[in-house]
């Protein structure tokens, strides 16, 4: 049994201005839940999660809207530690886990993952692989990234 199996699991937010992915992860990579939300309901999930799961550490992707992600956590008053995990070919390998669970049907499940698509979206899978990372002790000690305004 591994030492941190009595441990609420985590929660991993792939965030996005639109919508978010997230999962529920226990420290033994156990997969409890995943799922894409608004990014507007993301405080009333998390709450949810929280309640259910005990959670106490939110692992949040470093890139697009990671730091309002995190201010609007904060504001809708949670007090969980956040971490940021380097997103670096999350969604790269989000898309690939994603078509190897769905392989399609009838004569798409023979292309290559490479010519296949997504028919849905698949956030909630990149939530997964940030879950995964800093599990396997690959957190990021930076910051998130900030884009530069245009002038």
């Amino acid at each position: 049994m591994p030492a941190n199996a009595d441990k609420a699991p985590l929660l991993a937010i792939d965030p996005g201005r639109e919508k978010c992915g997230l999962a529920v992860v226990g420290y033994d990579h156990t997969i409890y839940h995943r799922e894409i939300v608004e990014t507007s309901k993301l405080h009333l999930r998390v709450a949810h999660f929280v309640g259910r799961f005990g959670i106490d550490l939110i692992v949040l992707g470093d890139r697009t809207s990671a730091q309002e992600t995190r201010e609007t956590l904060r504001h809708a008053g949670f007090r969980l530690e956040i971490t940021f995990v380097d997103e670096d070919r999350s969604s790269e390998l989000g898309r690939r886990r994603y078509l190897l669970d769905h392989p399609g049907e009838g004569w798409q499940q023979f292309l290559p993952i490479g010519l296949r698509s997504p028919d849905h979206p698949y956030d909630d899978y990149v939530a997964v692989i940030l879950a995964e990372r800093y599990l396997d002790g690959q957190r990021s000690t930076r910051k998130p990234r900030t884009r530069k305004k245009k002038q």
